[in-house]
C-alpha cells in the first residue's frame, strides 16, 4: 500500500465531513446565533474571560486538544496494522470526536462557560454534577500523568531536545507580551517573530549538545517529572494571555506547519507501508499492547479519534475566549478535523518504517529478541542521529525516526537525518506540553468548583490564594504518578480514562440535545455513546482481569481499584442520563410541542 493512497482518502474523508456533516449539525440541531453575546464578552475580567483573535483561538484550542493521543496513539496502534488505525480515526473523528467537541463547546458557551461538570450538575440534577466532577478530576489527573510520561521518556537525557523545548517558555511571554501590551492587534507581526525564534532554537541546540554547556540541559528522568509538574502550575497561574495561549498559538504553527511539511515529503517520497493491514496480533497477544484490536484499537489511539480530554478543553478555556458563535464550527469541528489528518500521518510514519524496526525502538531488547525479527535500518539510523533508539518505549521515539526518515528521502535532505530527527522530538514535546499546560489549567478550574460548595471564594476566578493553592494540588497529584509509574502502569489507564470521559460528555451531549432540538437529533451523540460505552467498559475489565490484577503487587492492586472506581461513576452517570433521557421524550410527546433553542442565562 501506497501512503500517499491513504493521506488523499483521509483529507477527502475530512473536508467532505465539514461542509456538509457539520453544517448539518450548525443548521438543524444546534442552531447557532452569530450575533448573540457570548461570555468572553459579558463576563470578560481580562484573565479567564476574553475575546480573543479566531485565528489565535483555533491555534490555542487545536495545541490543548491534540496531546499524545494523535501522535502516539497511532504509532502504538500500528502493532494491528496500518488498516484498524487509519478506519477508526476516519470514523472515529467524523461521527464520534468532532461531533462531541462542538457539542459540549457550544453546551459551555450557552452556559456562561461553565466546564462539564456544572453542565451536568443544570442538564442531569446534583448527583450526576458530582458524579460527573469526581470522574473528571481523576479522569484528568490521569491523562496528565499520560501525557506528561511521554515528554519525559522523549526529553530525558537529551540536551538537544531540552533546550528547544525550554526556550520555547520564554518565546512565548515574550510574544504573549509582545500582542498584549506591545503591538496589541499585529497578530501576523507577532507570529513571525515567535516561529522564527522557534526554529532558531532548533538549529542552535545541536551545537549546544556538543559543547561544554550541554549538560545545563541533560536531565534525568525523575527530574524532567518535578519541572514538567512545576511548570503546569506556573502555566495555570499566570494569566492566560501571558504564557499559556501565545505558547500553544506558536506550538500550532509548528504542528500544523510540520504537518503540512510531512504531507508534502510523503506526496513527494510516495513511502511504502511497510506493516501488514492486518498483523498477526489483531487477535491479541501483541508485545507493546497485550489485548485485541477491539477495544484496544479505540482505547490506544484516543485523541486522533475521539477523546474526553477535549471536553475539559471546550468546556474549560475555550468557551471563555471565543468571541463569536460564528466561530464554533472552525474551532469545535475544525480542529478535530485537523487533529484526524494528524494521526493519519503519525500512522503513515510509524508503519512506514520496517516491522523489526518498529517492534525494537518500541520493546526492551530482550522482548523484541522473543519475536524473532531483525531490525533493518536502525543501526544506521541511530547512528546518524547520535542516539540510541533501542528500548525506547512509548511511541514517541519511532514517530521521530519515522518523520525523519521520510523528510530526509527528499531530495538534498539525507545529511540533516540528525536535524530532522531533533526537530520530531521538539515537535512532539511541543505538541504534548501543550495539553499538559492547558490541561492542568482546566483541572484548577473543575476543583475550584467543587471546593467552591464549601469555602465560596474558591469559586471567584480572581481569588489568588484559591488559583495558587487548587494549581498546586493538581500538578502535585499527577506529578507523583508520574514520578511512581511507567508506560505499562499508566498508559492503559489513562487510555480507559479518557475514553470513558468521552462517554461520559457524550450522554450529557444527548441530554443537552434532547431538550434543545429534541430526540431524533440527538441520534448525533447518542449513537457515538452507545459505541464508546461497551468498548471503555470491555478496555477497562481487561485491563483489571489481564494487566493489573496479575500483577500482584501494590501498584496492580491501585490500579485495579481505581479502574473499578470510576466505572462505578460512569454506571451512575449512565443510569441517570438514560432515566432523564426518558423523562424528556415522554414530557415532549405529552405536550406534542416541538424542543426550541432556548437562551440560556446562567
Amino acid at each position: 500500500m501506497n501512503a500517499i493512497t491513504l493521506l488523499i482518502i483521509a483529507i477527502l474523508v475530512f473536508v467532505l465531513a465539514y461542509r456538509y456533516y457539520a453544517a448539518f449539525i450548525i443548521a438543524k440541531v444546534l442552531v447557532f446565533d452569530p450575533e448573540r453575546e457570548t461570555p468572553a464578552h459579558f463576563m470578560n475580567n481580562g484573565y479567564d474571560y476574553k475575546p480573543m483573535n479566531r485565528w489565535v483561538l483555533f491555534g490555542h484550542h487545536f495545541a490543548a486538544i491534540s496531546g499524545a493521543g494523535p501522535l502516539v496513539g497511532p504509532v502504538l496502534a500500528a502493532q494491528f496494522g496500518y488498516l484498524p488505525g487509519f478506519i477508526w480515526i476516519l470514523v472515529g473523528s467524523v461521527l464520534g470526536g468532532a461531533v462531541h467537541d462542538l457539542v459540549i463547546l457550544f453546551a459551555s458557551i450557552r452556559y456562561g462557560g461553565h466546564s462539564i461538570t456544572e453542565i451536568a450538575r443544570l442538564e442531569l440534577g446534583k448527583t450526576a454534577g458530582w458524579t460527573t466532577a469526581l470522574a473528571v478530576l481523576f479522569i484528568i489527573i490521569t491523562a496528565l500523568t499520560g501525557l506528561a510520561l511521554v515528554v519525559v521518556n522523549a526529553l530525558a537525557e537529551s540536551s538537544w531536545a531540552m533546550f528547544t523545548i525550554s526556550m520555547t517558555i520564554p518565546i512565548a511571554i515574550f510574544i504573549g507580551l509582545y500582542m498584549e501590551k506591545l503591538r496589541p492587534g499585529h497578530v501576523g507581526e507577532a507570529s513571525a517573530i515567535g516561529v522564527t525564534l522557534v526554529l532558531a532554537c532548533v538549529f542552535f541546540g545541536e551545537p549546544l549538545a556538543r559543547s561544554g554547556f550541554a549538560h545545563w540541559f541533560n536531565f534525568s528522568r525523575p527530574q524532567l517529572s518535578v519541572m514538567l509538574a512545576i511548570y503546569g502550575a506556573a502555566a495555570s497561574i499566570l494569566p492566560v494571555w501571558l504564557l499559556l495561549a501565545p505558547r500553544d498559538y506558536l506550538s500550532s504553527y509548528m504542528k500544523i506547519g510540520t504537518i503540512a511539511l510531512l504531507a508534502v515529503g510523503i506526496v513527494w517520497v510516495g513511502p511504502i507501508i511497510q506493516a501488514p493491514a492486518f498483523s498477526r496480533f489483531v487477535s491479541g497477544g501483541g508485545p507493546i499492547i497485550p489485548g485485541a484490536v477491539w477495544p484496544y484499537v479505540c482505547i490506544t489511539i484516543a485523541c486522533g479519534a475521539i477523546s474526553g480530554f477535549h471536553a475539559l478543553v471546550s468546556s474549560g478555556t475555550t468557551p471563555k475566549l471565543i468571541g463569536s458563535e460564528a466561530d464554533i464550527k472552525f474551532i469545535g469541528y475544525g480542529a478535530m478535523l485537523m487533529e484526524g489528518v494528524v494521526s493519519v500521518m503519525a500512522l503513515i510514519a510509524a508503519t512506514s518504517l520496517a516491522p523489526g524496526d518498529y517492534f525494537a525502538i518500541n520493546l526492551s531488547p530482550a522482548a523484541f529478541q522473543k519475536l524473532g525479527m531483525n531490525t533493518v535500518n536502525l543501526s544506521q539510523m541511530g547512528a546518524a542521529v547520535g542516539e540510541v533508539l533501542q528500548g525506547r518505549a512509548g511511541g514517541a521515539v519511532s514517530l521521530a525516526v519515522g518523520m525523519a526518515q521520510i523528510f530526509s528521502s527528499m531530495p538534498g535532505m539525507r545529511h540533516l537525518l540528525a536535524y530532522w530527527y531533533h526537530f520530531a522530538i521538539m515537535f512532539e514535546a511541543l505538541f504534548i506540553l501543550t495539553t499538559i499546560d492547558a490541561g492542568t489549567r482546566i483541572a484548577r478550574y473543575i476543583l475550584q468548583e467543587i471546593l467552591a460548595h464549601a469555602y465560596h471564594p474558591f469559586g471567584e476566578t480572581g481569588w489568588w490564594p484559591g488559583v495558587i493553592l487548587t494549581s498546586f494540588m493538581v500538578s502535585a497529584a499527577w506529578g507523583w504518578m508520574l514520578l511512581t509509574g511507567n508506560v505499562s502502569t499508566i498508559w492503559p489507564m489513562f487510555g480507559v480514562a479518557n475514553q470513558l470521559l468521552a462517554t461520559i460528555a457524550l450522554a450529557i451531549g444527548t441530554t443537552f440535545i434532547i431538550d434543545w432540538s429534541g430526540p431524533r437529533y440527538a441520534l448525533i451523540t447518542f449513537v457515538p455513546f452507545l459505541f464508546m460505552l461497551p468498548t471503555t467498559v470491555a478496555a477497562a475489565i481487561i485491563n483489571i482481569t489481564d494487566i493489573y490484577l496479575p500483577r500482584h503487587d501494590t501498584q496492580g492492586y491501585i490500579n485495579a481499584g481505581l479502574t473499578i472506581f470510576i466505572l462505578a461513576l460512569v454506571i451512575i452517570i449512565t443510569f441517570i442520563s438514560v432515566k432523564e433521557w426518558l423523562r424528556l421524550v415522554k414530557a415532549l410527546r405529552e405536550s406534542k410541542v416541538t424542543p426550541r433553542p432556548r437562551n440560556l442565562v446562567i
